[in-house]
């Protein structure tokens, strides 16, 4: 009996890079589902189950920002790729804010978007991870539910401050710069003209810290940041 290895759903509206993508998937064993627009691709997504969705931005009737954005509004925890043109540094963090989990620009390597939809569907299978705790002192990080609380209480974050609250959580102890923490939460280059890394630090910091005497995110200058127990 034939098992694909993956099933996917591409919205992507132009007909030959799809047509070119859904081959390319299939070609790799997967199970491919394919929209030509945002409000098409958001009802496909919420009516059917799949490992990874991969979204382009510049959609007829709903922008991927926002068909992801509403997944997520919904409680869709599908692993979601941004697969577009529009390559800034303010387009990136735009399409993690609204809750992509990674982003490729156009032109790309099939092989490299291979490559990711791999370690999404793993990320997003895996049990182990699934079931992970992250703790440090009263502050818990659960990775299954997307839940962070300290002292039992509950903190709202967005996908990025969660993503960089688990990043300083997975370090705890260690320092991490602001190029750790570009490369590895955001997936860019650092660019040491902007001030967004230290900008969203101090959002986390006001959620995580700002209520609890001890405090848990600390600045090491000129080096970068540290999360421990005072």
């Amino acid at each position: 009996m034939y098992v694909a290895d993956m099933k996917i759903l591409v919205v992507e509206d132009e007909p030959k890079l799809a047509s070119f993508v859904k081959k390319g998937l299939e070609e790799q064993s997967c199970e491919v589902d394919v929209a030509f627009d945002g409000q098409v691709g958001r009802n496909m997504a919420l009516h059917n189950t799949y490992d990874v969705i991969v979204l382009d931005v510049n959609l007829p009737k709903m922008n991927g920002f926002d068909v992801v954005q509403s997944l997520r509004e919904e409680h869709i925890r599908t692993p979601v790729l941004m697969l577009t043109a529009m390559g800034s540094v303010d387009d990136k963090l735009t399409g993690f804010e609204s809750g992509a989990d990674d982003y490729l620009v156009k032109p790309f390597e099939f092989r490299e978007l291979m490559a990711r939809l791999r370690a999404l569907n793993k990320r997003g299978s895996d049990p182990g991870t699934q079931a992970n705790v992250l703790k440090v002192a009263d502050l818990e990080l659960d990775l299954n539910e997307k839940v962070a609380r300290r002292g039992g209480n509950r903190i709202e974050l967005t996908a990025k401050e969660f993503g960089l609250l688990e990043y300083l959580m997975r370090n705890r102890g260690r320092v991490v710069s602001r190029v750790d923490i570009a490369e590895k939460v955001w997936d860019i280059h650092f660019d040491t003209g902007t001030n967004v890394i230290d900008v969203y630090v101090n959002f986390l910091r006001k959620k995580v810290d700002k209520d609890y005497p001890a405090k848990l995110i600390h600045t090491v200058i000129g080096m970068g940041y540290m999360l421990k127990e005072e």
